[in-house]
This record gives structure tokens, sequence and C-alpha cells, in this order.
């Protein structure tokens, strides 16, 4: 959903890219400096139950890693290993944000709401990855599958929003921004897996009419 900013967002970093172009910094450079504050940030801060303090390490660091894109167009050196690159560190970070989290409420205490919250906060992890695979494998085999109400610029920001508030003193916010983002995140999976038999079942009809009129055409030549 917050995708479709995309443009715009382009061409507000747009500046910031050429800034940065004038510099020895590479755009593999920012996702590897981005994708290792993100983490020290979550990790460090998160455990001890410093969230405002992780949350504003984790957005100053999720928000420099936006420009590498920016930066690769600006001197032209987008290509194939940078998107790889960006693509995998994301999902670095992602397990950085949600252990940090998953920790915090295991060290709160035993109680049964810390055990389920801690498992709420691995779920999302671990749904937010299958999300993100399922795109990408349905793109490697061809497939559509530009579908979802929380992709990952929508999973940041709810958790990083929750997790700040929390941090700030405002009650039960983090709880249901996780409870919100699981279900969000599982609901985003079923939309793709629906998506992408809908793709395949289209790819696979259109290939039998192919094959049918040129059947067609060598029976009659």
């Amino acid at each position: 959903m917050l995708n479709k900013l995309r443009p715009a967002l382009s061409r507000v970093l747009t500046p910031v890219g050429h800034a940065l172009a004038r510099t020895p910094l590479t755009p593999n450079a920012i996702t590897i400096i981005g994708t290792i504050g993100v983490a020290a940030g979550a990790l460090a801060l998160f455990p001890g139950g410093h969230l405002f303090a992780g949350t504003v390490v984790c957005t100053v660091f999720v928000l420099f890693d936006m420009f590498d894109g920016a930066l690769a167009r600006v001197k032209g050196t987008s290509g194939k290993f940078g998107a790889f690159l960006d693509s995998t560190l994301d999902r670095v970070a992602d397990a950085a944000i949600f252990s940090g989290l998953a920790c915090y409420y295991v060290l709160q205490g035993p109680s049964t709401n810390n055990r389920i919250l801690a498992g709420v906060a691995l779920f999302c992890l671990v749904a937010g990855a299958l999300v993100s695979y399922a795109k990408a494998r349905a793109q490697g085999l061809g497939l559509r599958c530009d579908v979802g109400i929380a992709e990952r610029p929508e999973r940041m920001v709810t958790i990083l929003v929750a997790s700040g508030l929390y941090g700030l003193g405002v009650p039960f916010i983090l709880p249901i921004g996780l409870w919100l983002l699981a279900a969000a995140s599982a609901f985003t999976f079923g939309q793709r897996v629906v998506a992408v038999h809908q793709s395949a079942a289209a790819d696979a009809a259109g290939s039998s009419a192919a094959a049918d009129v040129a059947g067609a055409a060598g029976d009659e030549g």
C-alpha cells in the first residue's frame, strides 16, 4: 500500500542521492550500514527495555537505508546484486527488530502474557519472511504477486510506531500492534498465495490456448 508513494518519495530522495554521489559512499555500503545500524539498535536496546531509544535508532537507520536506491539511480549503478543485497539484508533487519522485541518480553518475566507476546513477535518475524518469500518466488517463476495489505513498509511503520509509543508510556500499544501485525501478515501471505494460484492458472490457460492455436495452424498447413 505504501509502495504507491514510491514515485513521490523518489523525487524527494533524488537531491539526497546527488549529494551522496559526491562522497565515497556506494549504494551497497549504504545498505550494509543501514542494516548494521538497525540490527545494533534493536538487539542492543530493545531487550533491555529501552524501546523508545531503540525505535529512534532503528528509524534513523531505516531512513538512511532508503538512500541506497537514490544513490544508485544517480550513479547509474543499479544492478542485480544490489537488488539482491538490499532485499536480503532487509530480512536481517526485520529479524533483528522482532527478535529484539521477543527478547524484551522474555526478559520481562515468566508470565503467560509475556511468553505469548514473545511468541507473537516471532510469529510476525516468520510471517513477514513468508510474505516476502512468496513474492520473490513468484517473480522468479514469472508470476504476478503484487498484492498485500501488509508489505514491508507497512510492517516497519506499524512495529516502529507501536514500539516507540510504548516506550513513551502509551499502554497496550505494543501488544495491540503485534497482534494486528501478526493478523495482517498472515492475511497478506494468504492473499499472495491466492494471487499466485490465479496467475499460474491464467498462465497455464494462456499456454494451452496458444498450443491449440498452433496445433490448428499446423493442421491447416
